[in-house]
């Protein structure tokens, strides 16, 4: 399997490899956050671990660009420190859909959980680019 894919002139990076990248980011972080902070509450089967974390890799794929595109003002403003908020609101969406099953009460947590989010983000989208960048130049 092939890392980064080259069709019709452009280049992007399998979506296999962005997928396994970010899930075992959001892992990593989700588990840095629940071994800090007790008030994160998970059910302790691992499908339900896993639907959290692919419940926030689809949020993260598809109502963060809007949301991200929505408040490039306010994020101008504030010198990109409004980022970790947006975060923070799909955390809270996490939570909501997921029930009793997955409860994030503590702010403090939360906003742990985003701050790591955003940072694990950047550098998966630092890893991908430097990736397609290093194949664009042998190509």
């Amino acid at each position: 399997m092939k890392l980064v894919v080259i069709e019709k002139n452009k280049v992007r990076i399998n979506s296999v490899f962005d997928w396994l990248l970010h899930m075992v980011g959001y892992t990593i972080a989700f588990f840095v956050v629940q071994a800090l902070f007790k008030s994160v509450v998970v059910d302790p089967d691992p499908i339900i671990y896993f639907a959290v974390v692919l419940l926030l890799y689809c949020l993260n794929k598809t109502i963060k660009p809007i949301l991200v595109t929505l408040t490039i003002p306010i994020t101008g403003m504030t010198l990109g420190l409004f980022y970790p908020c947006i975060n923070l609101f799909i955390l809270k969406l996490v939570d909501w859909v997921m029930g009793p099953h997955f409860d994030l009460t503590h702010i403090y947590a939360a906003f742990l959980f985003a701050i790591l989010l955003s940072v694990m983000n950047f550098i998966a989208d630092h890893i991908i680019d430097s990736m397609l960048k290093k194949v664009k130049s042998h190509g």
